[in-house]
């Protein structure tokens, strides 16, 4: 594969010519549920293998499958939060097909009719730009159970416990162009159902997941034959899988080869895809309505309802932040990210300066959690503190400089700066008569370079300003040092 270091993102060069990637994804979010979608058996993560299994999960002879109101209810939460047309009724179809972890020998999932239709989400790139990507739809089903294939030298385990947990399968349209914007989407998303608790978004413990489907053609040719990704649980495991089979089929193409549609696993010790199966179609499947369960209807004003209890959103807040704190639309994306940054933040910066804020707390904040391998809930520093570290800074009490050396106390000890500023005497010194003493004993120290200064040597100010600051160990307030000392040269 040539050097691609200088196409856009989602191009690839081949021998004849730059292929441009179309991909879509469909993500499996887990609900924020404590029993499953059609039983009363716990939905929670961790419990001994088949702990949490029922009649109804291990598909016993007569047992019946009763839904979900609240798991409902966050379907219809999540399509409102993704701009999408609620269904007023839809039908669970029966989604026929053999693994040794789908005990009925069927997944109860949605087909022709699911609960959420079509809807889209605003996302933002990481060179500052916006896209829109269309979703398809949202619809509800049942999760599998889970082989163990490392448990026994010769026999596979079966763990039920997930078998029948609640998931929404949300499906973007074929709208992404690049592995990057992918990733955001993905971002996007989770954040979306973090803010109104509809799944709690932990990859690593499989409660969202993504299926990646990938082709490649010419620019304004039609679509390439897809393959699907599956499983992948990790935004960067996706951006990984997605330049990694692009590149396989373009190389296959430029070969004169063609493509298989078949379903692929992304191997993560090789950063390469390798087959999985065949990819089956819709009608492979043999979808029918589940017999068991009635089409599920409700009422337009329960929708009103669910809609006028949602949370103010992430795109609402960042316009909201710009315009209440005066930082930009950069600062604004990264801070909407988590519910949990936005509310820091506005605690922080309540009454303060925004902008030296969101600079606080986006670079030196985030920059010493990630050093000190914290998670954003474990940090040291309060919203409180930061403020008034913000405050301490903006009345003058202590130079930007002095602010890192209180920021990395208040790391270590979580003492509040007022306290570390006090034990260790770090307030800025403004007092005229003070700098003008360190002023002078600066040009009697160096009076060469003040004849050099007075003979045209305009550059060697900033060396006086840094001999004061120097002779104050930096407590001299830079902008009384350099109003003093432009008055005291002349």
């Amino acid at each position: 594969m040539n050097d691609t270091s200088t196409l856009k993102p989602g191009h690839i060069q081949g021998e004849t010519g730059i292929w441009e990637m179309v991909i879509g994804l469909e993500i499996h979010a887990q609900i924020s549920s404590k029993s499953k979608l059609f039983s009363g058996a716990s939905a929670s993560f961790g419990s001994e293998a088949n702990r949490n299994v029922s009649l109804v999960d291990a598909a016993m002879p007569g047992m019946l499958p009763v839904i979900n109101e609240f798991c409902v209810e966050q379907a219809v939460k999540t399509g409102l939060a993704l701009n999408a047309k609620i269904n007023n009724v839809s039908v669970f179809d029966r989604k026929n097909y053999f693994y040794a972890d789908l005990p009925q020998g069927y997944q109860i999932s949605q087909f022709t009719k699911p609960i959420v239709g079509e809807g889209e989400i605003i996302v933002d790139l990481d060179d500052g730009e916006q896209t829109t990507i269309g979703i398809e739809r949202l619809h509800l089903e049942q999760d599998a159970g889970k082989s163990l294939h490392d448990q026994h030298p010769t026999k596979s385990y079966i763990d039920l416990n997930r078998t029948g947990v609640a998931l929404m399968e949300i499906v973007s349209k074929p709208d992404i162009r690049s592995p990057q914007e992918a990733g955001a989407y993905v971002k996007k998303i989770r954040s979306i159902l973090r803010y109104i608790g509809a799944c709690d978004g932990n990859m690593e413990e499989g409660s969202l997941r993504a299926d990646c489907n990938v082709s490649v053609r010419k620019s304004g040719e039609e679509f390439g034959t897809r393959c699907e990704i599956k499983n992948l649980n990790s935004i960067r495991f996706i951006i990984q899988a997605i330049q990694s089979e692009a590149e396989r089929q373009v190389d296959i193409l430029e070969e004169g080869g063609t493509i298989d549609q078949e379903t692929r696993l992304f191997d993560t010790s090789t950063g390469e895809t390798r087959s999985m199966r065949s990819k089956e179609d819709a009608h492979d499947y043999r979808y029918f309505p589940d017999p068991d369960l009635l089409p599920l209807e409700f009422t337009e004003s329960w929708v009103q309802d669910i809609k006028e209890k949602l949370p103010e959103l992430p795109d609402s807040l960042k316009k909201r932040l710009v315009k209440d704190f005066g930082i930009t639309s950069y600062d604004a994306s990264i801070l909407v990210e988590e519910k949990d940054y936005v509310d820091f933040y506005q605690q922080a910066a309540n009454g303060r300066d925004g902008k030296l804020t969101a600079n606080w707390m986006i670079t030196e904040l985030f920059g010493a959690l990630k050093k000190d391998n914290l998670s954003f809930s474990e940090s040291p520093i309060t919203s409180e503190n930061l403020g008034e570290l913000i405050s301490l800074i903006s009345n003058g009490t202590i130079s930007g400089k002095i602010a890192k050396e209180v920021f990395s106390e208040m790391m270590k000890s979580k003492k509040s700066p007022s306290e570390i500023v006090k034990e260790k005497g770090l307030e800025q010194v403004s007092d005229d008569s003070e700098i003008l003493k360190l002023i002078d004993q600066v040009i009697s120290d160096n009076q060469d370079k003040v004849n050099e200064y007075l003979s045209g040597k305009d550059k060697l100010f900033g060396f006086f300003v840094g001999q004061v600051m120097k002779l104050s160990q930096g407590k001299a307030n830079p902008g009384v040092v350099n109003k003093l000392l432009k008055e005291k040269l002349k």
